[in-house]
Formats: C-alpha cells, sequence, structure tokens
C-alpha cells in the first residue's frame, strides 16, 4: 500500500483490548457503533502486546493516516505518540491524535476535558479541536543499554517509578482496578530505599543528596487524578519538575490527601523547579516511568521539545 492509498479524511484506530482491565475488548463493539453512528471513516487495529501501538501507528502513517484516535489508556496513549515521533514520513506536528478513554487512570484526558464516557469522547473528537502541546523527550538506561522515549504528561522516578511497576505488574496479570496505584502508594512505603542523587535543572546543580520521589511533568494530572506538579502549563516550553527529599515514611501517609489537591509543593521536604532540560545521577540505580510505563533508569536525561504534538481537545 502507498501513501496515497489512504482516503482523506479516513482515522486510524488504536484499540487496546486490554485496557481497563479488559475493558477494550468488552465495550469495542458498542465503541464502533458510536463512532459509525456519527460517521467517523476508520480502520480499527488491535494492540497484541506492550509496545505494539507504537510500531502500529508509525507504520500507518507511513501508509498515509493523518488522525488517529487511541481506545485505550495512558499507557497507549504513549505508546502512539512514541510511535508519531518514531516515524520519519511527515513531522509529527502534522498528525492529530485524540483519544476514547478506557483506562484506569485517564489522567491526560482529565488535563484536556475529555469527559470519560464514550458518547462525550466521540463528540470531542468529532469536533476536532486542536492543540500543540509540548512533549518530553528522555534518554535513560537499560541493562547499560541506552534507550530514548517521549512522553506526553509526567515521568516519575524513585517511589513514583516503584509504585508505578508494581501497578503495571498487576495490569499485565489482568487484575487490579482505579485505586491499584494508591494501594501501592501505601503498601511499597517499608520496602522503599532512599537512593543519592544529583539533579541539575538546565545545566545547574540544584540537589545533591538521598531523594523519596521525583516528577517530571508537561501536564498536571497523574496516579489516577493526583496532582503532584500542579501549575504544570502543556505549552510554555518547561518541564514543571517537583522533588521529595528523603522524608520519614510517615510524613508520606500523614500528607497523602495533599498529592490529589497538589498542596504537597507546600511541605518543606519538597522543592520545585521550571526548567527545559533535566539531568539526573545516581550512585544507585533510580528507576524511571513515564506517562505510566516502567522504562529504565539513571543516568537520565529530560529535554523539551516545545508544541510539537497536535492533540484533539474538549477545552
Amino acid at each position: 500500500m502507498n501513501e496515497n492509498s489512504v482516503s482523506p479524511g479516513k482515522w486510524l484506530i488504536i484499540v487496546n483490548p486490554n485496557a481497563g482491565i479488559g475493558k477494550g475488548a468488552k465495550d469495542w463493539a458498542k465503541i464502533n457503533r458510536l463512532l459509525l453512528d456519527e460517521g467517523f471513516d476508520f480502520e480499527a487495529r488491535f494492540t497484541e502486546h506492550r509496545d505494539h501501538a507504537n510500531h502500529l501507528v508509525s507504520e500507518s502513517i507511513g501508509k498515509g493516516y493523518r488522525d488517529i484516535i487511541v481506545v485505550g489508556g495512558d499507557g497507549t496513549l504513549n505508546e502512539s505518540m512514541n510511535g508519531i515521533f518514531n516515524q520519519d514520513t511527515v513531522p509529527p506536528h502534522e498528525i492529530s491524535l485524540g483519544m476514547i478513554p478506557l483506562g484506569t487512570g485517564n489522567d491526560w484526558c482529565r488535563m484536556f476535558g475529555i469527559p470519560f464516557d464514550y458518547q462525550g469522547a466521540i463528540g470531542i473528537l468529532k469536533k476536532k479541536k486542536t492543540f500543540l502541546q509540548d512533549v518530553g523527550k528522555i534518554s535513560y538506561f537499560k541493562k547499560e543499554i541506552r534507550f530514548t522515549r517521549y512522553f506526553l504528561n509526567i515521568a516519575g522516578m524513585g517511589y513514583d517509578a516503584l509504585v508505578a511497576k508494581k501497578t503495571n505488574i498487576m495490569k499485565d496479570q489482568h487484575k487490579g482496578g482505579p485505586f491499584t496505584y494508591i494501594y501501592f502508594v501505601f503498601a511499597s512505603l517499608f520496602q522503599y530505599k532512599f537512593i543519592e542523587a544529583g539533579i541539575d535543572v538546565d545545566d545547574k546543580q540544584v540537589f545533591k543528596g538521598e531523594m523519596f520521589s521525583m516528577n517530571v511533568g508537561i501536564c498536571k494530572f497523574n496516579g489516577g487524578g493526583m496532582m503532584q506538579v500542579p501549575f504544570a502549563v502543556p505549552d510554555d516550553g518547561l518541564f514543571d519538575i517537583t522533588l521529595i527529599k528523603k522524608a520519614s515514611k510517615f510524613i508520606v501517609i500523614r500528607h497523602a490527601r495533599k498529592l490529589y489537591d497538589g498542596t504537597i509543593v507546600n511541605l518543606p521536604v519538597v522543592e520545585t523547579y521550571r526548567a527545559k532540560t533535566v539531568r539526573i545521577r545516581s550512585v544507585g540505580k533510580i528507576y524511571l516511568e513515564a506517562d505510566g510505563e516502567s522504562l529504565g533508569h539513571t543516568p537520565l536525561l529530560f529535554e523539551i521539545l516545545p508544541r510539537s504534538l497536535k492533540v484533539i481537545v474538549g477545552i
């Protein structure tokens, strides 16, 4: 199939049948019917394994698709946007990316006013109001090999990455639900070990010492509605960074509700920054997650790509 074989206006739909603990497979027939009722012309492709959406999107752009809908959760959205940035057929900003959420967190949708009900989300897609948002590019290591990954919401390190890893293990076993992440926020506290880190923002060292957790954000929400980077602006060309230094684990328990209203940044053990680049080094390995996807470990380099992804939004 050549690049001109896809009819103009035809959508590519990436469906994750495992999203939402099996909701993708269970609800696709209903979503398919709603899309047809609204006059969408589309081809649906189903993911079969982790990172499959990345390859499906990259391949499909080469065939001529320019409008993409993700039917899944934040992880499927992350994989799909990586497919946009990993292809070289057209510049990434020429591709429109939208979402029908059915994951357990749906945090990117919270930022951009995407309804969680299928009819409402499809209504947003039909209007096709777009927004150019920033994208983060991460360099990290895994088994001493350097990798690159893009993200569109929030990346987490340290304790945040441990919680994400445990949550993902449950998802891979088709277990858990909306409260799995918050369960592991508490359940993992007493097995976590502090690691010494050196952190540079825009090539200036701002921290050296033991850290508990850290978030580098483009948007505000993660973990099913938490606001660990409450001041993030998705098109300002800057990362918002929240660092939780070494803290008593009882402080974390006591102030957990502040993760949800953004006031966690007011605690004395928390520091915030804004920057275009972030570097993290460590004595031991500090692990990383991005948009909820468990990746690798330090050393890490974050770079911002301003207004480089065109997304379909509801606000």
